[in-house]
């Protein structure tokens, strides 16, 4: 596959951004150099939201538990998130680290809490962002194509999380498509419950 694309940008030129929701990231780790997504519309530490999308300084992404843009400030200080975001677009090809499916891909961090209103917190922020890129026609946002949910509540039931799951239909509506990683055991999920997936 890596001989026809590596990633990075569609046929017409976008700039391809996947919206990773973890514990936050190591933002200066060398594999993902060049592939952090930054707000271009907004400037950074200046406590004005500058591209009026709700969101002060959200120019590296978004912490849902601080409420501004530090992708460090997670549980595990980013090293859940840094190699799944690895997984997803690493760079290739240049002799460090490992090779992520996309090489060129943008990885826009959201750094999530633990409760199911900073989960729906922490899907808004790329769903406001692909919004406002859907209804600019590119100009402003973000081409996020999908996000990566690499947590969850074990046996979790869909029943008890009525907004949590109707936001992927929300998600869907503006061309986000959601992976998830499951249960950490040998469980049939169908059965015993897992959210999200």
């Amino acid at each position: 596959a890596w001989s026809v694309t590596t990633g990075g940008v569609t046929t017409d030129g976008d700039s391809i951004v996947v919206c990773v929701i973890d514990e936050g990231l190591d933002p200066l780790h060398e594999d993902l150099q060049g592939n952090l997504w930054f707000n271009q519309n907004e400037i950074p530490d200046n406590g004005i939201d500058d591209d009026n999308n709700g969101y002060i300084d959200d120019y590296r992404g978004w912490n849902v538990v601080g409420m501004n843009d530090n992708l460090t400030s997670g549980n595990n200080a980013g090293w859940h998130g840094t190699p799944v975001a690895g997984i997803i677009a690493a760079r290739g090809n240049n002799n460090m680290g490992v090779s992520g499916v996309n090489w060129h891909s943008k990885i826009m961090m959201v750094v999530r809490g633990a409760t199911e209103a900073q989960t729906l917190a922490a899907y808004a922020y790329p769903y406001s962002q692909r919004k406002k890129y859907n209804d600019t026609n590119g100009e402003e946002g973000a081409f996020v194509v999908a996000t990566n949910t690499s947590w969850g509540v074990d046996f979790g039931q869909p029943e008890d999380a009525p907004l949590w799951c109707a936001f992927y239909d929300s998600l869907g509506a503006v061309g986000i498509l959601d992976a998830a990683a499951t249960i950490n055991g040998n469980f049939n999920v169908d059965v015993v419950g897992d959210l999200p997936t």
